[in-house]
């Protein structure tokens, strides 16, 4: 005989993964449950809600493709991949903090020359970015790979411009003896997550912002440290206090200073007027 009532259908379901052979996937399971019935039971939706928000899941799917990913953008916009972040990467005292990964990351960028572009198009102002990487004890760490990636001053990244060249704004670079780098890219400037889908009909009907802070993305690694996916944002920016996806530590912000003068310009191999930005990175020994 069973008894499927409101108060006892919570207690069916989750016996009915009793038997699941993973222990992991039993744990997974079970809470998800838990706390899906408990936000039932609190919020109470009308069948109507109950519908339209698997209509919103399914659009959501819907919208994913090679260039697109909605549900990292639900995800991020809720919150959750900076927790999930969070909780995956406890670092040790002085290390690098780290940030969310995005839905914009491309493989196979080029590896680049010490203190070469990675503005292929030419647009933007000039941004010389460098600084050292660095053990959390201070020693520099030679041959550490940082992988970098930013939008256009369009506040487009090259997948969805089809304007901007492959690979524009993208490029490996690797730290010499000292554990120095440098590269070249643009001032990175705000720009809005992409609005036509379900997540942009969630943030306006909540009356949310829907832009991210400026920033470079990067992910720094060498062999025998614990690699970090992180940013790097503009000391200043109107949006660090809002950012859509909660991505924003104080640890990461940088002062991006203006330079006029062509000669310093010359000398760094950018046209005036250009910035500068030093920033290290620290990474965790492999335990």
């Amino acid at each position: 005989m069973s008894d499927n009532s409101e108060d006892r259908i919570t207690e069916t379901v989750l016996k009915s993964f009793a038997n699941t052979p993973n222990p992991r996937l039993h744990m997974l399971m079970t809470s998800l449950v838990t706390h899906l019935h408990a936000f039932i039971r609190e919020v109470e939706p009308t069948e109507a809600e109950w519908f339209a928000a698997i209509d919103f899941l399914t659009r959501t799917g819907e919208m994913c493709d090679d260039k697109r990913q909605e549900f990292i953008l639900l995800s991020d916009t809720l919150g959750v991949s900076m927790l999930v972040d969070a909780v995956n990467h406890r670092m040790g005292a002085g290390a690098t903090e780290s940030t969310i990964f995005g839905p914009f990351y491309r493989s196979g960028a080029p590896e680049l020359p010490y203190g070469a572009s990675i503005n292929q198009d030419g647009d933007g102002e000039p941004a010389v970015v460098s600084g050292r990487v660095l053990a959390t004890d201070g020693t520099p760490i030679a041959n550490a790979m940082l992988d970098v990636w930013e939008t256009n001053e369009n506040g487009m990244y090259d997948q969805q411009d089809r304007a901007q060249s492959d690979m524009n704004l993208r490029g490996k670079f690797r730290t010499d003896d000292q554990g120095r780098y440098k590269f070249v890219g643009i001032r990175p400037v705000p720009y809005p997550i992409p609005d036509d889908g379900p997540v942009g009909e969630m943030l306006r009907a909540s009356g949310r912002n829907w832009y991210r802070a400026a920033h470079i993305h990067l992910i720094v690694s060498a062999d025998g440290y614990l690699p970090v996916t992180t940013h790097l944002f503009v000391k200043g920016d109107s949006y660090l206090e809002s950012d859509a996806v909660f991505g924003v530590k104080d640890s990461l912000i940088a002062d991006f200073v203006r330079h006029e003068s062509a000669d310093a310009a010359t000398r760094h191999n950018v046209r005036a007027p250009f910035y500068m930005v030093e920033h290290d990175w620290v990474l965790e020994p492999v335990a």
